[in-house]
């Protein structure tokens, strides 16, 4: 063998060494804990998308282990601890029940959670500031905004004064903090309440046929990962009953619901692969402040207004964020 040959055949070797060990090293393992199921396509998009933006894709350099509770919330410290015994690398948690269960099931891997509560009332964590422990996450606020959706419905339907409030009772803590914004709220601006607690479709579908008999004026749809999964049930029934309703996110009204105000949920699916990203890569959760979506959206689906016969306060028009035509 030429001098020159040997030379070059031990430089290929050096290039490849490398690229073997780099090749064989396994792929990182994340959890995505969610109470609902896997329905919410359009919101792991958007965490996918976080994931990416820091360098984490799905199938090529991570792997990611789902676990979904089918609206079971009692599975999910099973599937927590499931989570756990694989050792994965950190844990998504979605909604205040997934998260405590992952905090319950462990003390070391790392959680990012989502959720409408506030993190530090119900206990997750010690400050939104200094999260300290192994939690750190977004908190999007929908669930301590329902005086302002109220008052945006009475705006809506100014002649309005019975209202019925839809809720899901397993989102715990989100549909406790509404129940106590609502009602001075309700009392402040003149309007009677009727509350209705639904678990699952055929609870919506009774709702509604009770509205023939009770006729309210407007609908308050509370939040919840059920109430969220069932946008499209409930927006096609508020139009075929021409009920005005105002719910907690823009993927209400994208789908034929009237109107919605609060934040983007799906935005905040987004930060959490950012975050989760940016475990991966060795930083802490303690050392991640819990980020709370300051950015609120006003969205108004002129063309169900329409269909329902309602006519839309210029004031509102002119104040949202989007209008659908």
């Amino acid at each position: 063998m030429r001098r020159r040959d040997f030379v070059t055949l031990l430089g290929g070797a050096a290039t490849a060494w490398p690229l073997a060990a780099r090749a064989q090293q396994p792929m990182p393992v994340i959890g995505f804990l969610h109470s609902q199921s896997p329905e919410v396509t359009d919101l792991i998009r958007g965490f996918r998308q976080g994931l990416k933006e820091t360098g984490f894709v799905e199938g090529e350099n991570l792997t990611i282990e789902y676990r979904w509770a089918e609206n079971q919330f009692d599975r999910l410290p099973m599937l927590a601890a499931d989570l756990v015994r694989r050792r994965v690398a950190a844990i998504a948690a979605f909604g205040a029940p997934a998260a405590s269960a992952a905090k319950a099931a462990t003390t070391t891997i790392p959680i990012v959670f989502q959720m409408a509560d506030n993190p530090v009332r119900i206990g997750l964590v010690s400050s939104l500031a200094r999260p300290a422990g192994n939690l750190t996450g977004v908190n999007f606020l929908n669930a301590e905004l329902g005086g302002k959706r109220l008052a945006l419905l009475r705006e809506l339907v100014p002649g309005a004064t019975r209202v019925a409030l839809l809720f899901q009772p397993s989102a715990g803590a989100s549909t406790e903090a509404l129940r106590r914004d609502l009602e001075p709220t309700a009392r402040a601006i003149g309007l009677q309440t009727q509350t209705i607690d639904v678990e699952t479709s055929s609870d919506i579908n009774a709702a509604f046929a009770s509205f023939e008999r009770e006729r309210p004026d407007a609908l308050f749809v509370g939040t919840g990962p059920f109430l969220y999964a069932r946008r499209v049930q409930l927006a096609q029934l508020a139009a075929r009953h021409a009920i005005p309703a105002i719910y907690e996110g823009r993927q209400f009204a994208e789908v034929g619901g009237l109107m919605s105000y609060g934040a983007n949920v799906s935005d905040s699916f987004r930060q959490v692969g950012g975050y989760i990203g940016r475990v991966l890569k060795g930083t802490k959760p303690a050392d991640l402040p819990v980020v709370q979506v300051s950015k609120l959206e006003l969205v108004i689906n002129h063309e169900t207004a329409r269909m329902i016969g309602l006519t839309v306060p210029p004031s509102l028009l002119g104040g949202a964020d989007e209008v659908i035509e």
